[in-house]
């Protein structure tokens, strides 16, 4: 690159990155000038540090890669929609909205940018959804849904829930010692599963599930080892243990503060995919309007336990 060249690079990364720190505009500069790729880190934390608010930074400040851009941070999606495009001008990368919608931690976006920028495939990861997704996705409806956010990573799903004690069922479970069910905990889990059977991938689910056809069948080796309250998360976790139309297996356990709480060594389900009408087509792909978000008319008025 030549000098005028140079200088028409600084003034335009300085106008793009006029709010960033100086260490970020040196970055970038030689980034953009010898695509030195050791300086994707300093211009992604320097765009994020630029976004935030005097509480977060400090937050920001003392993290490491495992930090959480929505739930530890604090970012809201429009904040992180400007990072990402000021991040794109800056790096001349494309970052894909679905790619987006799986980048939760700063070192996902570390290390899917740095595959961006080297022009390979970015690394695969677990696919994490927030309360918005799982509502739209669910059959069920507060409030006897469970979820708060559910991760999905191969065959094994993760999930959380607070108890907020607002919960109907506390005001008589018990008197003036709100607990909360072990049944609920069990629910609970079997609405993850249900969760995986409509957004996982797994050999015997060769088409879509029908939201609607999912229906409890049978639980077995339940255990319930702690008592629950408000205040507590349930950090929720179930594996498939096997799968063939129209039965899904699954074991499940819940911890609260890493301690053991509940656990059932099996949960089954039945279920059942969308027909296939002439063509080869999934009823589904035709019928979006009443089943774009996963829930039919009739779900929506007859989606209890039994989804789970």
């Amino acid at each position: 690159m030549n000098e005028p060249e140079s200088i028409v690079l600084k003034d335009e990364l300085s106008e793009l990155l006029k709010r960033c720190s100086s260490e970020t505009l040196s970055a970038a500069l030689s980034f953009r000038e010898n695509k030195d790729i050791a300086k994707i880190e300093p211009i992604v934390l320097g765009i994020i540090d630029r976004h935030l608010e005097p509480d977060q930074r400090v937050v920001f400040k003392n993290s490491d890669d495992s930090l959480r851009l929505y739930e530890d941070l604090g970012l809201d999606s429009l904040t992180m929609l400007e990072i990402v495009m000021l991040v794109e001008q800056t790096l001349q990368v494309s970052i894909d909205n679905e790619e987006l919608k799986d980048l939760r931690t700063l070192g996902d976006v570390k290390q899917y940018l740095d595959a961006k920028v080297r022009g390979v495939e970015p690394p695969n990861r677990s696919k994490t959804f927030r309360i918005e997704e799982v509502a739209s996705i669910m059959p069920h409806r507060e409030p006897f849904l469970f979820l708060e956010s559910v991760t999905i990573d191969g065959e094994d799903v993760r999930g959380d829930y607070k108890i907020t004690g607002n919960e109907y069922f506390l005001e008589g479970h018990f008197k003036e010692q709100p607990v909360f069910p072990a049944s609920i905990m069990i629910e609970a889990l079997g609405q993850m599963c249900v969760f995986f059977l409509l957004q996982g991938t797994h050999s015997a689910l060769s088409r879509k599930v029908k939201p609607d056809s999912i229906f409890f069948t049978a639980c077995d080796g339940i255990k319930c080892r702690r008592i629950c309250k408000p205040g507590d998360v349930l950090s929720m976790s179930v594996k498939v243990s096997r799968i063939r139309h129209p039965l899904a297996c699954f074991s499940g356990e819940i911890l609260v503060n890493g301690q053991k709480t509940a656990q059932a060594a099996e949960i089954k389900l039945a279920f059942d995919f969308y027909p296939v009408v002439d063509g080869g087509t999934d009823e589904r792909e035709i019928n979006t309007d009443s089943e774009l978000n996963g829930v039919s008319n009739s779900t929506k008025s007859n989606a209890p336990s039994g989804n789970s």
